[in-house]
């Protein structure tokens, strides 16, 4: 799926902690704030975003990376993020790659199932969106 845009967009889930601290993580270490924009997944930014997707990425539920025009989700997008960081995080990229889809997904998703039980929801959403 492709879809224009200048800049890249990391979609999170607005009501989870550890999306939040993911936010922040990337926010405190990206090389150029100007490259990526962070947006909850409730935003009408994302919206927008996902109406213009196939129903089968919109209906995934998950983090969503729009990088360079191209949409990826799960794994795909939580390894592409370390593309957007200094040098010595960008190189575990490669080595993160190289792990099969299917069980990078798995390991995904249970992460996803459960973890609420260990990241506090934010009260608020307060990612940095510019």
């Amino acid at each position: 799926m492709v879809l224009d845009g200048s800049r890249d967009i990391l979609i999170l889930d607005g009501d989870c902690g550890l999306c939040h601290r993911l936010a922040e993580f990337i926010d405190k270490r990206i090389m150029d704030r100007e490259q990526l924009a962070f947006r909850p997944g409730n935003s009408e930014d994302a919206e927008l975003l996902f109406s213009k997707m196939p129903e089968s990425l919109r209906s995934a539920d998950t983090v969503y990376l729009i990088r360079e025009g191209r949409v990826y989700i799960r794994s795909a997008a939580a390894i592409r993020c370390l593309l957007y960081l200094r040098a010595h995080w960008r190189s575990l990229f490669p080595l993160l790659w190289i792990i099969p889809l299917p069980i990078r997904d798995l390991v995904y998703r249970i992460v996803a199932r459960y973890r609420h039980l260990f990241f506090k929801r934010p009260e608020y959403c307060n990612f940095r969106i510019d």
